[in-house]
């Protein structure tokens, strides 16, 4: 993981700034501001800027709900409520914005998620440095049998041996190529004063998708939580799982009492269709229950067993 020298020289300015502010701020997040928090190989994520905190979503959902809340309930009462009742708009007036460096091949998946405002490094204008992602041998499987998206048992021995061998040579010479090209380095110097070099908007399209980009991403708590629902899920992608479980940790920090309440009714709860409760039903009344008795399918009723882990 490594700040380019223009990063490290604005990081080094912005922690030596000081301000005094009547807005809310948070002192276990303050602690990780601007740090740069490592993911993958060369990758990180680190906060810029954020709004709001626990408070300020018990302050919105009372606007609408009226004072009389505030007997009812405390605030994590408040904010359990709104969770377990999908109330979503109160988590909206909290916004976080981070700077995420990533492969390309992650981006790619993470900006599915369209709620969000991005601007990504532009290789355009710049040069992307010599920085691909190589997945460490724990991570490097192979295709699974039953899931189209997954993957199955680690690769082992010489073809383990063979595939990071061909993942890191063909992004180099791709790299060298891509150098070739814009007959220029990283660095802005020019390789042949004989050639003009190729433009950078062409030149880009050589590189593999494992090689780093940037962006900034500002989002607001909801669909925060939303990304890391579906991204730190244990059957999403681990490349993009590894920076939802850092996007947690930042949870954590920010709104603890929110992060609290995500984990319990969403991160670890399930959904069940109407045939799935049925089932369930059944089950509790002591009925020996069959899929199709429910209306359930093959694929339905395995996971509703997985989900209840009655295998």
């Amino acid at each position: 993981m490594a700040l380019t020298s223009e990063q490290q020289v604005e990081l080094d300015a912005v922690k030596e700034q000081r301000f005094e502010t009547k807005r809310v701020t948070v002192p276990e997040l303050e602690e990780v501001l601007y740090e740069p928090i490592p993911v993958l190989d060369h990758g990180f994520i680190r906060v810029v800027d954020y709004m709001g905190d626990d408070a300020a979503i018990v302050q919105a959902a009372r606007v609408s709900y009226g004072a009389g809340t505030k007997r009812a309930r405390d605030d994590s009462g408040l904010i359990n409520y709104l969770m377990r009742h999908w109330h979503t708009s109160p988590f909206e007036m909290c916004e976080i914005k981070l700077h995420v460096k990533l492969p390309i091949f992650v981006a790619r998946q993470w900006i599915r998620h369209r709620t969000a405002s991005v601007n990504e490094y532009s290789a355009r204008y710049s040069i992307l440095d010599r920085e691909f992602y190589v997945p460490d041998a724990a991570h490097l499987a192979g295709q699974s049998s039953t899931n189209r998206q997954g993957r199955a048992d680690i690769l082992e021995g010489d073809e383990a041996k063979r595939v990071f061998q061909i993942l890191k040579e063909d992004a180099e010479t791709s790299y060298d190529h891509y150098e070739e090209m814009l007959n220029e380095n990283a660095e802005g110097e020019k390789l042949d004063e004989n050639r003009s070099g190729l433009a950078r908007e062409l030149a880009r399209m050589n590189l593999p998708v494992s090689f780093y980009t940037q962006w900034y991403w500002k989002t607001d708590l909801h669909n925060l939580m939303h990304f890391i629902r579906l991204r730190a899920d244990a059957h999403a992608q681990y490349e993009i799982r590894a920076y939802a479980d850092v996007l947690h940790d930042l949870l954590e920090r920010w709104v603890p009492i929110t992060a609290s309440a995500f984990d319990n009714h969403r991160a670890g709860a399930a959904n069940l269709s109407k045939n799935g409760l049925a089932a369930v039903r059944a089950m509790l009344s002591g009925k020996n229950v069959e899929p199709e008795d429910v209306g359930l399918s093959k694929r339905e009723w395995r996971e509703l067993r997985e989900l209840l882990e009655l295998d």
